[in-house]
């Protein structure tokens, strides 16, 4: 297996690419790493600009972008379709125009492509296993990266019959002759966006495909055509608007590349026997798509090898932890962070919504099913097991926590606070946990004081620690009659009086891990050193005198 890593013939590529620029243009990006450029701007009247990765920009020119140098530009590369987007020819290069009330283009956006190679090395067996794959996730993840090197590998490696359906030129590249990185997949490109969908029935009944690889499907008629290439009895390979299958689901215009879901009413026998309301939610047919992959960002993706049992799962109101993969960029190899697909009941999750709920949604499952973007600002996420989420979100409010949220899901998470009840051994939070690597933090009671004990916990173990001064002002305002803080904090005062006085060293009792590292940095500041020892949950501090 071998890591991610740009096709040789990029240096030819990009320079085609700066080639078409202007002189000035050109000068500015000698000497910059041209394999990190990830696009350039050029808007009438403003200064150009290029964007690198790592937040990196570069002006390309002291003085604004004039109309002739943007018609230089247009008059090099090649003609515009109705989405307003051209290429290159024999690059996967992408420049967008912009225009005003005119038709004249007034902006170019000149978007560095490139033919990567190793990008689906963590699913190569789903692709081989001859069923119909459904790629999901946000822009700018490596969808189309991925699905041109799958094109390649069934094309040559699985000797597959492959034909793209190609709206945009962005798999194939510009030009009449794809470009190399599909290998022998053919290409059938598509006059404008909406002719999508009877390209695709047309790559079927004129070519006979074994595979067929669409990117982006995005309407109800293109969702239909996928079905019909799918009854027929041809490999789909496709990615579609969504970031995650639970959008797919949500979404009436996609929903039937899931198998559509349907309202039924039941008898009063059924909804008691399934323990449920009398009009519950199911899916109407068979999905367009054998297997969904949710990929969460270039090197982690979430694999549902049966879309039919997932959707099915999710309607009846169980939360859905699917198989995730990782690409570790030393190695190249693939890490499993779950083996097998699990199940959990919203009572088991502690989730009071039902799936009704869920499907119709409330504005803001809305906004964030259609903008990912949407609260990106709030780092730190932790998830709720079988607690109220109420409360967590009113302790947020409380100790003003703008950058800490609570997480939709467990594979979401960066901690997870959960009952300590509920924490049984061999149940199947702990396996969760475990599995998706996600650290458990404990609360007593499901009542705000204990909660927010937990969640100072995570926060301190996450690296989202609050101040000394913080955390005592919050624990100030904890009901109850133990203050676990103010008693340990109590008593390691009384410990360093005594390691001053006798010059001995003094054991503590074993505390939590934010506790104990606020002990630290009082004995720290009593110039005296202190250890941890011991297992969880045993370990404790030992205070060392200043000369030990």
């Amino acid at each position: 297996m071998s890591v991610p890593i740009p096709d040789e013939s990029f240096d030819y590529e990009i320079n085609l690419l700066v080639n078409a620029l202007p002189v000035d243009m050109r000068q500015a990006l000698v000497g910059e790493p041209l394999e990190n450029l990830i696009e350039m701007t050029m808007d009438l009247g403003r200064v150009p600009e290029a964007r690198f990765r790592g937040h990196y920009y570069k002006e390309l020119q002291k003085s604004p972008v004039t109309q002739q140098q943007l018609d230089d530009v247009v008059a090099q590369i090649g003609e515009f379709s109705g989405d307003n987007r051209a290429g290159i020819p024999e690059t996967l290069h992408r420049i967008s125009a912009m225009r005003n009330r005119q038709g004249k283009v007034i902006g170019l956006t000149c978007r560095v492509g490139k033919a990567i190679t190793g990008t689906i090395v963590t699913i190569i067996d789903l692709i081989e296993s001859g069923k119909s794959v459904l790629l999901l996730g946000p822009p700018g993840v490596g969808k189309t990266t991925k699905l041109r090197e799958i094109s390649k590998h069934m094309a040559d490696a699985m000797k597959k019959r492959v034909v793209i359906v190609d709206t945009s030129n962005e798999i194939a590249g510009d030009g009449d002759v794809p470009h190399h990185a599909v290998g022998r997949s053919r290409r059938m490109q598509v006059p404008s966006p909406e002719r999508q969908q009877h390209v695709m029935i047309e790559a079927v009944e004129n070519h006979t495909p074994e595979v067929v690889v669409v990117d982006e499907i995005g309407t109800e008629e293109e969702a239909k055509a996928a079905r019909t290439i799918a009854e027929r009895g041809v490999v789909l390979v496709a990615t579609a608007h969504g970031n995650t299958l639970d959008n797919v689901i949500k979404n009436p215009v996609l929903s039937d590349l899931i198998g559509g879901i349907q309202s039924v009413t039941l008898g009063d026998e059924e909804a008691k026997r399934r323990n449920s309301q009398k009009t519950i939610l199911e899916r109407e047919k068979r999905p367009t798509f054998d297997i969904c992959i949710e990929i969460r960002n270039h090197g982690t993706m979430a694999v549902y090898p049966n879309v039919a049992e997932a959707v099915d799962h999710t309607l009846q109101g169980w939360t859905l932890f699917p198989e995730v993969r990782q690409l570790d960029d030393s190695s190249g190899e693939t890490k499993v962070l779950s083996s097998h697909i699990k199940a959990v009941s919203r009572e088991e999750m502690g989730v009071t919504t039902t799936p009704e709920d869920d499907i119709l949604g409330t504005q803001r499952d809305v906004e964030i099913a259609t903008n990912p973007h949407v609260s990106a600002e709030k780092r730190f996420k932790i998830f709720p097991y079988s607690l109220n989420k109420d409360y967590l979100e009113r302790i947020f409010d409380r100790l003003q926590l703008a950058h800490v949220s609570v997480a939709a899901s467990v594979y979401d998470a960066d901690a997870m606070v959960a009952l300590r009840g509920s924490a049984r051994p061999g149940s199947k939070m702990l396996s969760i946990a475990k599995d998706y690597e996600v650290p458990v933090f404990y609360a007593k009671a499901n009542t705000m004081p204990h909660i927010q004990r937990a969640v100072r916990e995570a926060l301190s173990e996450g690296g989202q620690a609050l101040s000394l001064s913080e955390v005592f002002s919050a624990e100030g305002q904890d009901d109850g009659p133990v203050n676990e803080t103010t008693e340990a904090m109590a008593e390691v005062r009384e410990a360093i009086e005594k390691v001053i006085e006798l010059g001995s060293v003094v054991e503590l009792t074993p505390r939590r891990s934010f506790i104990r590292r606020l002990q630290h940095e009082l004995v720290e500041s009593s110039q005296l050193r202190s250890v941890s020892v011991g297992r969880e949950p045993n370990r404790r501090i030992k205070i060392l005198p200043a000369e030990a």
